[in-house]
């Protein structure tokens, strides 16, 4: 049977796995299930219809069985800071290094099959275990609250007090029942700086971010030939996500420190790229810097695209 302190030596694990957090929740749905349909029902998703799985409301339809969702969080800030040259794009600090996918996804391997060697449940079962790094309908911050990892800003981020909210999240969904931790509470308090920072006002109220006006969404997902005018006059040099709401956050003015992963240690052509350049990007040259990169996912004509709202 499995260890009655399963629960520590999990957490241990997660640790000398590099994990920055980690935390567990029960496998059930919480009001963020209410959250979501309101959300959806405003539009405010945009053209990205998987957000709409019915799945993302019912953990037990991702892993059938499962009881526990074991939370992990993994710091990836880096003290570079961008830089004020108009004649150069930004790009959001999450796409800086190694794609997240890969790193967070060799770790939750680890701890998955770790976990699934430690002997079988109460039920006498085999300890079954699936990992997740953006890659099932799950509504991963609203269970990394529920996991006392931190707290879901105003912004839509999780925040923590230890490092703020430059974290990438990751689930490992156990048949194991595990004592629950104490939810996180929330503490932006009254303050509204990433609301009043965002330049589209995509922050449409606290908590819920309008996919329609958010820099982020249209530099990245948003596939069309054009940025609407309203957002190509305000993406302020940002050609690959957005980190204003981030930026201003008094959390992670007081919180932020230096990853210890090194694989988030930038490329050097992802810090101030020239824009002229990625107007003239050949397809050679977007294979050659966006490989093993979370930024391939933006294709080489959304990076002209960008480029040349912001030179234009």
């Amino acid at each position: 049977m499995v260890n009655v302190n399963i629960k520590q030596a999990i957490a241990q694990k997660a640790l000398e796995l590099g994990f920055s957090k980690v935390g567990i929740a029960k496998a059930e749905s919480g009001t963020e299930s209410e959250r979501l349909q309101d959300w959806l029902a405003l539009g405010y998703q945009a053209d990205m219809d998987w957000m709409a799985n019915p799945r993302r409301q019912d953990i037990t339809q991702v892993m059938a069985g499962v009881k526990s969702v074991i939370c992990v969080a993994l710091n990836y800030y880096t003290p570079h800071q961008h830089s004020q040259d108009s004649q150069v794009g930004k790009i959001s600090r999450y796409g800086w290094g190694r794609d997240y996918h890969k790193v967070l996804t060799k770790k939750l391997k680890a701890l998955a099959t770790w976990l699934e060697a430690q002997g079988k449940n109460i039920q006498g079962n085999n300890i079954q275990a699936r990992y997740y790094v953006d890659t099932a309908p799950i509504s991963e911050k609203a269970f990394a609250q529920r996991a006392g990892i931190g707290w879901i800003g105003k912004h839509s981020n999780v925040i923590t007090r230890d490092y703020g909210s430059w974290l990438f999240l990751g689930e490992v969904l156990t048949n194991l029942e595990l004592e629950p931790d104490r939810p996180h509470t929330e503490h932006c308090g009254t303050c509204t700086r990433c609301i009043d920072a965002c330049p589209t006002e995509a922050i449409a109220q606290p908590f819920m971010v309008d996919a329609n006006r958010c820099i982020a969404y249209h530099t990245i997902e948003n596939k069309a030939a054009e940025i609407p005018e309203a957002i190509a006059a305000n993406l302020q040099n940002w050609v690959a996500g957005c980190d204003i709401c981030q930026d201003v956050c008094p959390w992670n003015h007081r919180f932020a420190q230096e990853t210890l992963e090194a694989d988030f240690q930038p490329f050097v052509h992802n810090i101030d790229p020239k824009l002229e350049d990625l107007v003239n990007m050949t397809e050679e040259m977007w294979d050659q810097h966006f490989t093993g990169s979370a930024l391939r996912r933006i294709k080489r004509d959304r990076w002209k695209r960008n480029a040349k709202n912001i030179i234009n």
